[in-house]
């Protein structure tokens, strides 16, 4: 009875793999979506999200996660599925890693 529940308390994602993040050397050109990066506000890339896009990022190692808007396109760098912008990624704890595996929950699309 214990494995079941256990397994009714595993997460479910709908992707995971490695995320990244971008910051000062893309702050305020414009995003695939049109808009400025920002690199404080909470906003992410990815490949194939709709713009606009409710995304929360679950740090898989510490279980921390934040909730980003996707206004972008990326990663480029095969492996990644998000990059993330400074602000998201420093509240989520990575910055100095550069990289986290993460879990994605899709919150709500536009």
């Amino acid at each position: 009875m214990l494995v079941g529940a256990l397994a009714l308390q595993q997460p479910h994602y709908d992707e995971v793999g490695i995320a990244s993040w971008y910051g000062p050397g893309f702050h305020g050109k414009i995003t695939a979506s049109g808009e400025p990066y920002n690199m404080y506000a909470f906003t992410a890339a990815h490949r194939t999200l709709p713009f606009g896009t409710v995304v929360r990022v679950v740090d898989l190692a510490t279980g921390r996660s934040v909730v980003v808007r996707i206004n972008d396109r990326g990663p480029f760098v095969a492996g990644r599925i998000i990059d993330l912008s400074y602000a998201a990624a420093e509240a989520l704890g990575i910055l100095a890693r550069g990289t986290a595996r993460v879990g994605l929950v899709v919150l709500g699309h536009p």
